[in-house]
């Protein structure tokens, strides 16, 4: 059962862990990166990283399925969570631990919005990304090559290539439609244009 219809509400089972969570050890780290200056709780916010982000990785593979998604969901809900304790924003930090959740969730959700989007751009742009890509690769590359290696991407960095490349659009912009920061998609850009890179030399070996 929810207790209430918001994305950041939690079921009654969770409650009462969070409500078990209000005097932990994250939440005394939180009350003491709220009081500090901003920045200056260093030691605490490095503690509350090492306690939150496993749990926080836990949930990203069981609802995203996959590593680097997951990795890159820690990234940004711990980064947030830190960045709100800083500022202030947060009412009670003791609530940490809710705070980190309900954000997970929501970034799930924004994540999953923002496949529909994905696969429109892959249907639309992936054979046209062969053009735009060739120069970053070597001359006179055969397409169909290229083609097959851009397939065995996984979809979230063939998007971000073909959003990158083709679409010309700035890192912020891109993490904007796919749920991403603009850092986490220049680490997506640079792993996906390395694969592709690393595939298209195997073939061309295989060939020779």
């Amino acid at each position: 059962m929810r207790l209430c219809a918001y994305p950041w509400c939690v079921d009654a089972r969770t409650a009462a862990d969070l409500d078990a969570a209000l005097d932990s050890a994250e939440a005394l780290l939180a009350q003491r990166i709220a009081g500090a200056p901003a920045g200056a709780a260093h030691d605490a916010e490095a503690q509350l990283y090492r306690l939150l982000a496993p749990r926080v990785r836990r949930y990203g593979q069981r609802h995203l399925r996959d590593d680097h998604a997951a990795d890159d969901l820690v990234q940004h809900v711990m980064a947030l969570a830190i960045e709100k304790l800083r500022s202030g924003q947060i009412d009670e930090p003791r609530r940490i631990v809710s705070f980190v959740l309900g954000s997970c969730r929501m970034t799930v959700v924004d994540h999953r919005r923002g496949e529909q989007r994905r696969d429109e751009l892959l249907q639309r742009h992936a054979h046209e990304l062969l053009l735009v890509e060739q120069p970053l690769l070597a001359p006179r590359l055969d397409h169909l090559r290229v083609a097959h290696c851009l397939e065995r991407l996984p979809e979230r960095e063939r998007a971000v290539l073909i959003m990158s490349f083709y679409d010309e659009q700035p890192a912020d912009a891109v993490g904007r439609s796919l749920g991403l920061s603009a850092g986490n998609v220049r680490v997506i850009r640079h792993r996906g244009i390395d694969k592709l890179r690393r595939c298209v030399a195997a073939g061309l070996r295989r060939a020779a």
